[in-house]
């Protein structure tokens, strides 16, 4: 059975699992399955996993870049991809949000309810463009690295990377063991992806359990509206997009981006999910290191297509609650706040509420509004960052197929890259056998 295979089984199992505890009851304040089974051994598998994930981005990212940047080779083509994949990355959240904001204007979520919220969340005002752009720079490299600031760690490291083309034959042998780390680095994914269909069973039945099907059922008609506005970007948007300017088969696409989106949908991290979506693109797809080192973690970053709809729908679901009428006015400020809001936003958990607080603060929404989602959030966040991913892959491939640095049989070998995720080279552990050997004789 195929890691695909594995993490799918133990996604419907956990899902089922989680629903027999929420609907039995078992899931009770203070009971044993409450404190030790789902807040105990399902809280622990899971959060050990999504730690190992997040253990490695940075790293993974490090290394990557800077190979990546290295195998470019010319500093003009990097010039190239980055302006590439961000124009892309721009223009797909916002026909994401537009769209989002147009479907849910035409069926109207949340019309005549009475506008009401005990719950309260404290708002965020949204940063000045100029600090944006000004914090792209790490004024302490140590700290963006222990901080994890995706975009602090792509500056530096692409600025590292051309200073060692720069400095040419002499950084030979820095640039070989930076390549051998980041083969290594890949190993280290493939290792932690072992455990994945464990981990994935543990945080669908925690999640599940915890959450039930009465809070979609309260709010039916906001998830109906922000489902259907996912699934037209994923399925409409993203596809069209892949196949007017890269001509690549969106079935085929779909088919090995799957692992990235089950992973993304079970950890709500973008962040997190990096290391799938950087062996799904280049080992799946065909996609050269080169470009995919630069685009999945600068995706990871900036593109937040399902947080952008979240956002679009979330806005006109409040004001049809509270009866605020926004404009055409209101209505561009959320399309343009949404854009530059997804630069340089962390891709984890929770974080589309805290960029739909700076939203409802530019069109005059209350902010207590956001009280009346915060308790789909968690689920809906995890369908919006499987979202954001597949629009990360989607970028990837565009940009390397019009870098001529994508394998097209690759691409559509259907068994490309499916194989024992724990793949270990027989010579390469005799040879360091060979020197332990050695060393325990001296």
């Amino acid at each position: 059975m195929t890691l695909t295979a594995k993490v799918l089984w133990a996604m419907g199992l956990g899902i089922i699992v989680g629903l027999i505890i929420n609907m039995g009851g078992f899931n009770a304040e203070g009971s044993f399955v409450s404190e030790y089974v789902v807040g105990g051994l399902f809280y622990m598998v899971g959060k050990m996993f999504i730690t190992a994930l997040k253990m490695l981005v940075v790293p993974l990212v490090f290394f990557s870049l800077i190979s990546g940047v290295l195998g470019i080779g010319d500093i003009r083509k990097l010039g190239s991809v980055g302006a590439k994949s961000f124009g892309l990355y721009m223009l797909t959240t916002a026909v994401a949000i537009a769209t989002a904001i147009g479907l849910a204007i035409l069926i109207a979520p949340g019309s005549g309810a009475n506008g009401t919220s005990s719950a309260t969340f404290t708002g965020k005002e949204a940063p000045p463009l100029s600090d944006v752009f000004i914090n792209i720079i790490p004024d302490n490299v140590l700290s963006a690295f222990a901080s994890g600031n995706m975009l602090q760690i792509i500056f530096f490291s692409i600025l590292l990377g051309i200073s060692l083309l720069m400095v040419g034959k002499k950084a030979q042998s820095i640039a070989e063991g930076v390549e051998v780390m980041n083969e290594a680095m890949m190993h280290m994914v493939n290792i932690v992806m072992s455990v994945a269909p464990i981990a994935v069973f543990a945080l669908l039945a925690k999640a599940i359990s915890e959450l039930g099907l009465d809070l979609l059922v309260s709010l039916a008609g906001y998830v109906l509206v922000l489902v259907m506005a996912l699934m037209l970007h994923l399925f409409g948007t993203l596809m069209f997009v892949l196949k007017l300017f890269s001509g690549l088969s969106p079935k085929i696409f779909l088919s090995k981006i799957r692992d990235a989106q089950i992973f993304a949908f079970s950890t709500a991290s973008s962040n997190a999910t990096i290391p799938v979506t950087l062996r799904s693109v280049t080992k799946r797809m065909g996609v050269d290191n080169s470009v995919a080192s630069f685009t999945v973690p600068f995706g990871a970053t900036i593109n937040m297509d399902g947080t952008a709809i979240m956002q679009g729908v979330a806005t006109v679901f409040i004001a049809n609650v509270y009866g605020v009428e926004l404009g055409l006015s209101g209505y561009l400020t959320v399309i343009l706040m949404s854009v530059l809001a997804s630069i340089g936003t962390a891709g984890v958990p929770g974080v589309g509420l805290i960029m739909l607080s700076m939203v409802f603060v530019q069109v005059g929404l209350p902010i207590e509004g956001i009280g009346l989602i915060l308790g789909v959030d968690r689920l809906l966040d995890m369908i919006r960052t499987s979202v954001n991913v597949t629009g990360d892959a989607v970028v990837t491939c565009v940009v390397a197929k019009s870098e001529k640095v994508l394998d097209l049989e690759v691409f559509k070998d259907t068994n490309a890259g499916v194989k024992e995720v724990l793949d270990i080279d027989e010579n390469a552990e005799k040879v360091l056998a060979n020197v332990v050997h050695k060393m325990e004789k001296i």
